[in-house]
C-alpha cells in the first residue's frame, strides 16, 4: 500500500502539518524535528503526492514542449537546449509532437492540461484561431519560429530571412551565378521565410538571373531527389543551397553516387548547422542557428512568464541571429586557389 503523509506523522510522532513544512523547507520546525521527519520518509519511502501539492501550490514544476516531430538532430538540440535550462529552474520538460497535423496537436495540448506551469510550442501549422481554441488563457506559452498572431503571445524567431541573404551574398562572392535554392514544406514559416531571404538576395546580387527554387519538405529523401534532380548536366548549377542541413545531406548522396564531386563539380550549402553538418565529406558550410541555445532561451522566456504573472499581458516578438560558416562544400577554398593564382606574375 502507498505510504501516506499521515503515516509518516504517525511513525514520527509530529503532526501532519509538520511534516509538510519539514518536507517542503517552509520552516517551522526545529532542525532536530526536521531532521527526523526526513530519516522517517527516507526509511518508509514516502513520495509527496504530486496532484495533491499541485492544488495547494497551484504549480506543478514541470512544463511542456510541443514540436513538430521529435525525430532528428534539430530536435534533439532544441529539447536537450529547452531541458537544461529548465533544470536550473527547477522545472521538469514532458515532449510531446504534432507529426500527424493539428489533431494531434490539440490531443497533446488537452493531455498536458493542469500538468504544466507552461508551454513552448514550436508547430508552423498552428494558427491563432487553433491556439485560441485549445490553449488555456492563462498558461504561460512561448511559441518558436511563428508569425506574431497579432502580438497575443511572445514569439521567438531565428532570422531566416537574414541568414540566407547572407549565405546568398557570400556564395555570389565566391563567384557562383548560377544558384539553386532547395525550399521547404509549403505553409512553413521558416521555409517561407528563407525563400524570401533567398529571393531577395538573388534580386540584388544577381539581377539579371532569375531565382530557380526547387521543392522540397526538410527531409534527407527530399534533398536526395532534389539532388538526383541537379545532377542531371541538363539542369545543373553552380552551387545547391538547401533551406536546411538535412536536405542538403540528401543532395551530397545524390551528388556521389551521379559521380560529382563537390565542390569541384558542384559547390554546395545548407541552413541550420546540425552537428553532423561538420563531420560529412566535404564538411558542409551553412548558416548557423545555434539550437541549443534557441531551447534556452525560448525556456528562459517561459520561465519569466511563469515566475511573474503580470508579464503576461506584455507579449513580445524576439529574434535569435544566424551566422554564415564556411566549410569545404561551397568551394571557398578553390575560390582563394583561383585568386592567388590569377595574382601570380609570369617569370
Amino acid at each position: 500500500m502507498r505510504v501516506t503523509i499521515k503515516d509518516v506523522a504517525r511513525e514520527a510522532k509530529v503532526s501532519v502539518a509538520s511534516v509538510s513544512r519539514a518536507l517542503n523547507g517552509a520552516g517551522g520546525v526545529t532542525s532536530a524535528t526536521e531532521k527526523r521527519i526526513r530519516e522517517v520518509a527516507a526509511r518508509m519511502r514516502y513520495m509527496p503526492h504530486g496532484a495533491a501539492r499541485s492544488l495547494i501550490t497551484r504549480r506543478t514544476h514541470a512544463i511542456g514542449a510541443l514540436l513538430p516531430d521529435l525525430h532528428g538532430e534539430f530536435f534533439s538540440e532544441l529539447i536537450r537546449g529547452i531541458d537544461l535550462e529548465a533544470r536550473t529552474h527547477g522545472l521538469h520538460l514532458l515532449v510531446s509532437s504534432s507529426h500527424a497535423g493539428a489533431d494531434d496537436a490539440a490531443a497533446a495540448l488537452r493531455a498536458m492540461q493542469g500538468r504544466v506551469d507552461g508551454i513552448v510550442i514550436l508547430s508552423s501549422g498552428l494558427d491563432e484561431t487553433f491556439l485560441k481554441a485549445n490553449l488555456p488563457e492563462n498558461l504561460p506559452t512561448v511559441l518558436l519560429n511563428s508569425p506574431a498572431f497579432g502580438g497575443t503571445h511572445t514569439v521567438l524567431n531565428i532570422d531566416n530571412f537574414a541568414g540566407t541573404y547572407a549565405m546568398v551574398r557570400h556564395l555570389v562572392g565566391l563567384g557562383h551565378e548560377r544558384i539553386v535554392f532547395v525550399g521547404g514544406p509549403k505553409g512553413n514559416f521558416d521555409a517561407g521565410q528563407r525563400e524570401q531571404g533567398f529571393r531577395a538576395a538573388m534580386a540584388e546580387c544577381l539581377p539579371n538571373q532569375s531565382p530557380r527554387i526547387v521543392p522540397g519538405d526538410f527531409t534527407e529523401a527530399s534533398g536526395y531527389r532534389a539532388g538526383r534532380e541537379l545532377a542531371d548536366p541538363k539542369q545543373r548549377p553552380q552551387v545547391v543551397f538547401a533551406a536546411n542541413d538535412m536536405m542538403a545531406v540528401g543532395c551530397l548522396q545524390a551528388f556521389k553516387e551521379a559521380g560529382l564531386g563537390v565542390p569541384g563539380d558542384i559547390a554546395l550549402a545548407g541552413f541550420d548547422d546540425i552537428p553532423i553538418a561538420r563531420y560529412v565529406t566535404p564538411p558542409l558550410s551553412t548558416v548557423r542557428v545555434r539550437i541549443a541555445d534557441l531551447g534556452k532561451n525560448a525556456m528562459d522566456l517561459l520561465a519569466g512568464l511563469i515566475e511573474r504573472p503580470d508579464s503576461r499581458s506584455a507579449a513580445s516578438i524576439h529574434t535569435l541571429g544566424c551566422d554564415v560558416v564556411v566549410r569545404e562544400s561551397c568551394g571557398a577554398g578553390q575560390a582563394r586557389t583561383t585568386a592567388r593564382r590569377k595574382q601570380r606574375r609570369p617569370i
